[in-house]
């Protein structure tokens, strides 16, 4: 794909969008997210593994609340990567990741992902530019090897400003609904903010051969929401999947 510069990409809506329309389309698409998901889960024949990246309070905790809170439960998975276990850091960087990925008829969603692995252990100089590219080159390998085995794989890039997301860490400190989130480190982290931008920019020139990235606008929560639940039924539309017929003996 074509180099990516994120200063070139907007992180908001197109001025033209009604929000109060926008927001009953993807109340529309996520009924249809439903009922494709209901096949998904009957046919037994692929499975659907949704990346969510993006800086911090960049909102991949609301899209998983208001995008697939209401999916079937049977069908759809969250995980949530955090620092690694002792555990975890004594095998190679992807066995944690490929423990969780999804099996056929599931929806999974990543919260952060590997892609950590290559953005604050590089900002934060904790492996050398060698290991970098040879992580690039296993997180493709690996992508082509779920792909190889009926997963649709569907990477997005939460895009959020600086400004925006300053008031949301702001929020953190102030709204007692929200003061659980608050992280001192996220305050270390925005200020390598060049460095994060720089380090994505890299992922999505080496890490785009299996799966394209998708750089989602975030500054407004309804566009967000919006956009995020199109792919997804974008991605289950092009799996044709039907429901298995009925077998007599």
């Amino acid at each position: 794909m074509a180099s990516i510069k994120l200063s070139k990409i907007s992180t908001q809506a197109p001025k033209d969008l009604d929000k109060n329309v926008i927001k009953l389309k993807t109340q529309e698409i996520i009924k249809e997210i439903q009922d494709l998901q209901d096949v998904l889960i009957a046919s037994q024949k692929k499975s659907l593994l949704i990346i969510l990246q993006g800086m911090d309070a960049s909102g991949k905790d609301g899209i998983t609340k208001n995008v697939f809170n209401n999916l079937n439960p049977l069908g759809i998975k969250v995980h949530s990567f955090k620092k690694p276990t002792p555990e975890e850091f004594s095998h190679d960087f992807l066995w944690r990741v490929h423990q969780v990925a999804p099996a056929k008829g599931e929806i999974m969603i990543f919260n952060r992902s590997h892609y950590e692995d290559v953005l604050i252990q590089r900002v934060r100089k904790w492996i050398d530019e060698k290991t970098v590219q040879n992580r690039f080159d296993a997180i493709n390998n690996f992508e082509k090897l779920l792909i190889q085995n009926d997963t649709v794989i569907l990477k997005c890039y939460l895009h959020v400003s600086p400004e925006v997301q300053l008031g949301r860490l702001e929020e953190r400190k102030t709204d007692p609904k929200k003061m659980w989130k608050y992280n001192e480190q996220d305050w270390e982290e925005r200020k390598l903010w060049d460095q994060y931008i720089k380090a994505y920019e890299d992922i999505f020139e080496n890490c785009s051969k299996a799966v394209e990235w998708h750089i989602i606008p975030t500054d407004q929560n309804w566009y967000k929401e919006y956009l995020i639940a199109e792919k997804t039924l974008n991605a289950l539309k092009n799996m044709k999947l039907e429901y298995p017929k009925l077998i007599t003996t």
